[in-house]
C-alpha cells in the first residue's frame, strides 16, 4: 500500500476515521472545506468490511487522506505536524466485552492509544484536541439529568477505560504540560445510520426487519438519553472554536425514555409486529442514564436537533437499505 503524503499545515486529523461517528465526523468536515487525515487501525471488533463501507463517500473525496495504522505503535509525528485540531474519535468499544480477557485489549486501546496520541499532540504543537468520551464513565448516577460535576463512578471495565482516557486527556491540558486546549465529550448512546452491530438499535432494529424477535436485557424500565449521530456531530464541529480550555461536557439527545418505549417507536417505523423477549440484565449495564445540556449548551451552542422518531426512522431505511440485494445478486 502506497503511503500518502501529509498536508503540510492546517489540517484536521480524525482517529477513528472508520468508525461510526469518526466516518460522518470526517465527511461533514470535507464538506466544510478541511482536509482530514483519518486514521484507523480496523481492528476486529466488528467486521473490517463494515468499516470500510463506512469510508466510501470518503474515498473518493479530494483532501481526504487514509492512514491504516495503529496509534498505539504508530509514527505519529508526521501527521500531526501542522493539524489546526486532532478529534480522537477510536476506542475499543463495548461495555459487555470489557469483562475478563479482553480488557488488556481496552487499556491498549483506550488508554495506551490516548496517552501516545496526547504526547504526539504537545510534540507537534497541536493547538486543540477534542476527545470522545461516554456516558459509561458515570455509572450509576445519583440524579438525572446528570451534570458533569457528578461523581463518575463506572460499573464496567470500559466505563474505567473511558474515564482514565479523560483523566490522561485533562492532565495533558494542564498549563505545565502544554498550551493545547481540550475537550472531552461525554456521548450518551449515539444512534443513527453506521451503527454498530452489538448496539441495542441496530440489533433491534435488524430483528424487527428480519422478523426475528428482539431480545430485550433486563425489564426494558432502563432509560437512555438516547443521541442521534448528527448531532454527536454538530458537538464536535461546535468545539473546534468554543472557547475551551480544560472541558467535560455532556452531548446528549433531550429526552430520558425507557427502552420499551423506543422498541414501540420501533414497531411504528417499521410497520412490524415484534415479539420481544427478555433475558437477565447484564453486568456494566447503568439502569438510567440522562444527560444535563447546560454546559453544552452555555460552552458550545450544543443543543440537540434530532428526536427519536425521526432518529429511528432514518437508521430503519439505512438498514432496509443494506437487506436490499445487489443488482449482481439479483441477476446472479
Amino acid at each position: 500500500m502506497t503511503r500518502p503524503a501529509p498536508p503540510e499545515s492546517g489540517h484536521v486529523v480524525v482517529t477513528g476515521v472508520a468508525g461510526f461517528i469518526g466516518s460522518f465526523l470526517a465527511e461533514a468536515l470535507l464538506e466544510r472545506g478541511h482536509e482530514v487525515v483519518g486514521i484507523d487501525a480496523f481492528t476486529p471488533y466488528y467486521s473490517p468490511r463494515d468499516k470500510r463501507a463506512n469510508l466510501a463517500r470518503l474515498r473518493r473525496r479530494p483532501g481526504f487522506f487514509l492512514v491504516e495504522e495503529d496509534l498505539t505503535t504508530m509514527d505519529l509525528d508526521g501527521w500531526l505536524g501542522g493539524a489546526s485540531v486532532v478529534f480522537h474519535q477510536a476506542a475499543q468499544p463495548g461495555v459487555r466485552n470489557s469483562w475478563g480477557v479482553d480488557f488488556s485489549t481496552y487499556v491498549a486501546n483506550n488508554v495506551v492509544a490516548t496517552q501516545r496520541l496526547l504526547e504526539g499532540c504537545v510534540r507537534a504543537g497541536v493547538p486543540r484536541l477534542i476527545a470522545a468520551s461516554s456516558s459509561s464513565v458515570y455509572g450509576d448516577a445519583p440524579t438525572y439529568p446528570t451534570t458533569e460535576e457528578a461523581v463518575t463512578r463506572p460499573v464496567s471495565p470500559y466505563g474505567v477505560t473511558k474515564l482514565a482516557a479523560e483523566h490522561l486527556c485533562l492532565a495533558y491540558a494542564q498549563p505545565a504540560s502544554s498550551s493545547m486546549a481540550v475537550a472531552t465529550l461525554r456521548y450518551f448512546t449515539v444512534y443513527g445510520p453506521r451503527q454498530r452491530p452489538d448496539m441495542g438499535f441496530r440489533r433491534f432494529l435488524a430483528a424487527a426487519l428480519e422478523g426475528r424477535p428482539i431480545h430485550v436485557y433486563g425489564d426494558g424500565e432502563q432509560t437512555r438519553d438516547f443521541t442521534y449521530v448528527a448531532d454527536a456531530v454538530r458537538a464536535n464541529l461546535l468545539a473546534m472554536t468554543a472557547p475551551i480550555r480544560a472541558d467535560t461536557v455532556n452531548v446528549g439527545g433531550g429526552r430520558r425514555v425507557t427502552v420499551n418505549q423506543a422498541i414501540d417507536m420501533i414497531g411504528q417505523v417499521t410497520g412490524r409486529r415484534l415479539r420481544v423477549e427478555h433475558r437477565p440484565a447484564l453486568p456494566g449495564d447503568a439502569r438510567h442514564t440522562g444527560a444535563d445540556g447546560t454546559r453544552a449548551e452555555v460552552l458550545l451552542g450544543y443543543r440537540p436537533q434530532t428526536g427519536l422518531l425521526e432518529g429511528l426512522t432514518a437508521e430503519a431505511a439505512w438498514l432496509a437499505d443494506r437487506r436490499r440485494p445487489t443488482r449482481r445478486e439479483v441477476v446472479g
